[in-house]
């Protein structure tokens, strides 16, 4: 082993680490501090050489490869035990073109430096709710957020990727070139390549309205039977995804520490507050506990939740797809939203009509476009000591709501949880991305991800 390391580091212009390299625990850390996987070496890239240097390296001594872009991923797909992590953190660059309205970004950025470069050209790119999230992994599972019915997913603005592939070539995709591998990583994950760049559409937009509206859990049956009438109808500029939730502390105001919570959390696309008000006025008339709804830039929304969810929590996630919100599944949100163990533990469903709705189900892998939500629950905290009490607190909620599911989960909402799942979550796009895989992973190098196994 010490002559396989001592070969690759010379390889490699960034470092390789090890364990008792003295930035080994550190590296090996990841947003989920429930993960603790122990990689045998973590290469630090910092060009496209490096990936090509690791993924040849790693395929001709038939290393276990995982490939870590901003370690957000909740099941720790980004680390392996005992093998070899591409690590592209170190791979960053924003280049925005204003007069093209497109920005190129390197496979190791995260979305808050993406938003901080856009942003001085008043432009934004579709992306998730947390800014620490990592360009990577989110585009190749989907991308959904804020801007979902208004611009569509992060995929639906994905214009080119230049990739390593398995056999360590470099090559570029996009609607011309190798369309067939374009298609498949607008939803398909990390299973055909490693993305060393992205070129996004970006979008005319410098500040929204948004922030949360509150009412008691108690609530929480009749403001989810309006909100599915009402969302779905509203102009494509309003987004609002509805949670159930708790106030963990500032900067809310102290008498709604600690308490349950039926909550939307809304983001108006567009700077007219009349109309915004004019959009917001059945909302009012609900008699939100609390509201604080304002102006502000889009990197602002972005970054609303950074400081209430930074890294190093313990994370345990479930998810599935939903076309509606019926009796016995509004009363299970409000069980189980009456029962959040920790107050960072949460449910959320993200709306995904307007454009991501309009995008057919065949023009990416992501086959869901006639889902009303993507639903994820996760259960959180700090404490290592709550990790069983949040698990089964997600697993009971999850048990109670899936057979009111369509079925399959969003990718990026997924933990570990084996292929029949994957297959459900792609539906009728399964077989294509089999084929796809088989053609260019053949013996399934990139597999510690959700995988799509290739054909034997």
């Amino acid at each position: 082993m010490e002559t396989v390391l001592q070969d690759l580091k010379e390889m490699l212009r960034g470092e390789l680490i090890e364990p008792g390299h003295k930035d080994y625990h550190e590296s090996r850390k990841v947003y989920n501090a429930m993960i603790d996987k122990k990689p045998a070496m973590i290469a630090k890239c910092v060009d496209v050489a490096d990936v090509i240097n690791a993924v040849n390296y790693g395929r001709e001594h038939d290393l276990l490869i995982a490939v870590r872009g901003g370690g957000h991923n909740g099941g720790g797909l980004g680390l392996c035990e005992g093998g070899l992590v591409i690590d592209l953190s170190l791979m960053k660059h924003v280049l925005v073109d204003p007069m093209e309205q497109t920005v190129r970004v390197g496979g190791g950025n995260v979305w808050g430096e993406v938003d901080h470069a856009t942003h001085a050209f008043g432009l934004a790119v579709p992306a998730g709710i947390i800014s620490s999230t990592g360009v990577g992994g989110l585009t190749l599972g989907g991308g959904v957020g804020h801007l979902t019915r208004k611009y569509g997913l992060t995929i639906d603005n994905l214009l080119e990727a230049d990739m390593v592939l398995a056999d360590g070539s470099y090559i570029t995709v996009n609607e011309d070139e190798n369309p067939d591998l374009f298609w498949a990583i607008r939803g398909g994950g990390g299973n055909f390549g490693i993305v060393t760049s992205f070129t996004f559409k970006a979008h005319p937009l410098k500040n929204v309205i948004g922030g949360p509206t509150l009412w008691p859990i108690e609530k929480t049956e009749e403001i989810m039977e309006w909100y599915h009438g009402f969302i779905h109808k509203a102009p494509d500029e309003l987004n609002g995804f509805i949670a159930t939730m708790v106030i963990p502390g500032p900067p809310f105001p102290e008498h709604l520490h600690n308490k349950q919570f039926c909550g939307i959390v809304w983001c108006y696309a567009g700077e007219d507050q009349q109309e915004f008000d004019k959009l917001l006025e059945p909302v009012r008339a609900l008699d939100p506990l609390f509201e604080h709804v304002g102006p502000m830039p889009y990197p602002a929304i972005q970054t609303l939740f950074d400081g209430m969810m930074p890294p190093g929590l313990q994370w345990y996630w479930r998810a599935d797809f939903f076309d509606e919100l019926g009796p016995q599944a509004r009363k299970e949100h409000r069980n189980f939203g009456s029962k959040i163990p920790t107050p960072l533990s949460q449910m959320h469903l993200y709306p995904l009509s307007g454009a991501a709705a309009r995008v057919p189900k065949d023009a990416t892998p992501w086959s869901y476009r006639d889902a009303k939500y993507a639903g994820v629950i996760v259960g959180v905290d700090p404490d290592a000591a709550n990790a069983e009490k949040i698990t089964r607190w997600c697993k009971e909620y999850y048990n109670a709501l899936h057979p009111h599911s369509m079925g399959g989960a969003y990718s990026n909402f997924m933990m570990d949880e084996g292929q029949e799942r994957v297959k459900a979550s792609y539906r009728e796009n399964y077989d294509r991305l089999v084929k796809i895989k088989t053609k260019y992973d053949p013996k399934n190098l990139f597999r510690v991800n959700q995988n799509i196994r290739p054909r034997e």
